[in-house]
């Protein structure tokens, strides 16, 4: 609803759906540009934008395609404006070109590429994988767990991308898109700021004698991300198994540890910065544990990049578990907490018995 993404009246509590939330922190930010492709699940977010436009001095536009979509984007950020551009994970293929040259080249005002990936492709040909263009393009990516954290992220990521000057992604799936959860709502701006003449080396220059300045952008990235309040663990000192998890699969790992009564025996480690990766945080956490199963939407990315880390530490001496390693979760589809719950019974001592369903008769009115 509209009117909830404009409301001001920070602090209060509503019922959003995920692509509302997104919408909102957006304009917690302070945007003045929207542009985007549809595509489910992305498709509301600038749909809601588009609605408040007027009232919130906004322009967005739906673009021809998703590469018309990010360059007016940058078009709007080398204006220093604030820019939210989106897209579900088959356009982030179309834009390739267009992605790498703006991670060479740099931004000026907070550009913001939302990503919406489709585990099981519910609305989709494929569930591609989007953090692997992050990487592939020298980007940092965010990941939210939670609605709140979807807000609360892209909020910032725009603070972000002005202190790197440079694009920062953040991935959604269709169960943040499309869910609905309660959200404290924050500020919005009094006023956003105008956009500024372009001066010559404000333009997009895309050389690769920028490539060493780029990484220097994604190290600065992750010393900010060893200290990130989206990082977080829970769970005992020295755990029998670690769980390093990121987005939704965050909420599966705690239900199905909360449904089998593992609290003190399973941590849970949750990574919203999954790229770069606070490779320090995980390190602290891969000392203290002997197996680390890797709980994630949808490839393997979080679970290989952790295989590097270990490979890197010699020290460490861990059987990695996840949709690759033992093959202990599916390769394909999307996750839930039974499908975690089971790679859990297996991997502990832990039983479960289901709770005893009391049938209602068919013709019996439901009230």
């Amino acid at each position: 609803m509209e009117w909830m993404i404009t409301a001001n009246e920070p602090g209060k509590t509503y019922l959003m759906q995920g692509n509302e939330a997104i919408s909102r922190g957006a304009l917690e930010a302070g945007i003045s540009f929207a542009a985007a492709y549809p595509g489910s699940p992305s498709s509301e977010i600038l749909t809601m934008l588009g609605h408040v436009a007027d009232d919130m001095n906004l322009y967005a536009e739906w673009s021809t395609n998703e590469t018309c979509a990010l360059e007016a984007c940058l078009g709007a950020s080398f204006a220093k404006v604030r820019s939210l551009c989106i897209m579900k994970q088959n356009g982030l293929l179309v834009v390739g070109a267009a992605l790498h040259s703006a991670a060479l080249s740099g931004v000026k005002g907070g550009l913001v590429l939302l990503v919406a990936d489709d585990p099981s492709a519910h609305s989709s040909t494929n569930e591609f994988d989007s953090r692997h263009q992050a990487r592939a393009a020298s980007l940092p990516m965010l990941e939210p767990a939670t609605i709140q954290e979807a807000k609360d992220m892209v909020k910032w990521a725009f603070d972000l991308s002005e202190q790197l000057q440079q694009l920062v992604m953040v991935r959604s799936v269709t169960r943040i898109c499309h869910g609905r959860s309660n959200v404290i709502l924050g500020e919005l701006p009094d006023k956003v700021n105008p956009p500024s003449p372009i001066g010559e080396w404000d333009r997009m220059v895309a050389i690769n004698w920028f490539k060493e300045f780029q990484l220097s952008k994604l190290d600065q990235a992750k010393e900010i991300f060893e200290e990130s309040p989206f990082n977080w663990y829970k769970g005992p000192e020295e755990p029998d198994l670690l769980i390093i998890t990121c987005g939704t699969g965050w909420l599966y790992s705690k239900e199905a540890v909360e449904m089998l009564g593992l609290n003190d025996a399973v941590g849970i480690l949750k990574i919203g910065c999954t790229w770069p990766l606070p490779e320090k945080l995980i390190t602290r956490h891969l000392v203290k544990a002997k197996r680390v199963l890797v709980v994630e939407e949808v490839d393997p990315f979080l679970e290989q990049n952790v295989a590097q880390i270990i490979a890197y530490n010699p020290d460490l001496n861990v059987e990695l578990l996840g949709r690759k390693g033992q093959g202990v979760l599916p390769r394909v589809g999307e996750l839930n907490p039974d499908i975690v719950k089971d790679a859990l019974v297996k991997l502990t001592n832990a039983s479960y018995t289901a709770p005893e369903r009391e049938e209602i008769p068919a013709d019996e009115a439901v009230v």
